[in-house]
């Protein structure tokens, strides 16, 4: 009786380790009920490592996610739909800029807020945006220039 027992026991907690791992994996992935807030829209000439569901931070604390990104066919930009906490009121001047945790971490979006007594309405759009920087690009722009540097001696 005490070996059937021990199996119940050793299944159970497995069972519960695994619906764990799937809560995660789910608020991970933004497939969880979505919390209260305001959409913001926002256009970026690069969206790189941006997808439904990166964080949107204002002064590194998480304040929204982002809940739409397409591609506009007519500026040929990425527009975002940035879901922003209610408690969270942006001045109509603020910026949004794709930024990166480290070389190896991911990127997300940053709010900067503006000085504007006013501030943005739900539905309204940050004009003021700054796109991902390419590491790559950033590489090769620094070799190209040493590159040319070294033959002008």
């Amino acid at each position: 009786m005490s070996e059937n027992t021990t199996e119940v026991l050793a299944g159970t907690a497995v069972l519960a380790v695994a619906l764990g791992f799937l809560v995660y994996a789910a608020q991970g992935t933004g497939l969880t009920a979505r919390a209260s807030g305001y959409d913001l829209r926002a256009s970026f000439q690069s969206a790189e490592g941006i997808s439904v569901g990166t964080d949107v931070r204002l002064a590194g604390v998480k304040v929204g996610t982002v809940s739409q990104l397409d591609l506009n066919p007519q500026t040929f930009y990425a527009d975002a739909t940035l879901t922003l906490r209610d408690s969270i009121a942006l001045p109509d001047d603020s910026a949004a800029l794709v930024s990166s945790e480290g070389l190896l971490g991911g990127n997300y979006i940053e709010i900067r807020p503006g000085g504007s007594p006013e501030n943005l309405s739900a539905g309204a759009e940050i004009e003021d945006t700054q796109g991902s920087v390419s590491l790559i690009g950033l590489l090769m722009k620094f070799v190209g220039k040493s590159a040319e540097d070294a033959l002008n001696q």
